[in-house]
């Protein structure tokens, strides 16, 4: 398999030229990394060559890398039944320069597409309802960025009074706190409590034989 996804990226490479700046294989799978513009050209090629026949747009998602110049990655992942094969798709983006939408190519990146701008402000020209999907639509900012609070910005409740929901700002009626031994997150200790009490009898045990 890995052989047959070598042949097809050189492939990809040779018959996309400058639209194509890298095609490598990463943990078993072929990877291409395409130029922003050249998205829409990059999967039309990879949806009708006979060699590729990636019909299926599995999906589209974004990546958030603050540390770096263009800090969002846009990932299309491509099944190909034909030939038993998938493909993923990489281009970057900042969070100013919109990306080429792609629903002229596959119909079904529209509330991909949707998803991506909604959690991560990730803009898509040319879509005929760039719309909020999963938040509300006064929501304030893009909740997978890596620079979203936690927390969020407001919370939200209904009000018994006004008869409707009402946004609030947050308010955290305690500090954060650290429970110990508690949290799946702190990772396995190496003693947990009342193991010095094994211990220390283990060695009274050993001195009075």
């Amino acid at each position: 398999m890995e052989a047959a996804l070598k042949d097809l990226g050189e492939l990809i490479s040779a018959s996309l030229g400058g639209a194509v700046s890298d095609v490598h294989i990463q943990n078993g799978e072929l990877v291409v990394l395409a130029q922003r513009d050249s998205i829409a050209k990059v999967l039309t090629y990879l949806r009708d060559d006979a060699n590729c026949q990636f019909k299926t747009l599995m999906d589209v998602c974004g990546v958030d890398y603050p540390g770096e110049e263009e800090r969002f990655e846009v990932v299309y992942n491509l099944l190909s039944l034909t030939h038993n094969m998938r493909v993923r798709v990489k281009i970057t983006t900042d969070e100013n320069t919109p990306v080429p939408s792609v629903i002229s190519v596959f119909n079904s990146a529209n509330w991909f597409e949707r998803e991506a701008w909604d959690m991560y402000g990730i803009y898509f020209s040319e879509h005929p309802d760039l719309r909020r999907l999963l938040t509300d639509y006064g929501f304030e900012g893009h909740p997978l960025r890596k620079d979203f609070p936690l927390t969020g910005y407001v919370e939200v409740r209904y009000d018994d009074e006004q008869k409707r929901v009402v946004y609030e700002p947050v308010k955290l009626t305690q500090d954060f706190r650290s429970f110990d031994f508690l949290s799946p997150w702190e990772g396995v200790q190496s003693q947990l409590p009342g193991d010095e009490k094994a211990e220390s009898e283990d060695g009274a045990d050993g001195g009075s034989s």
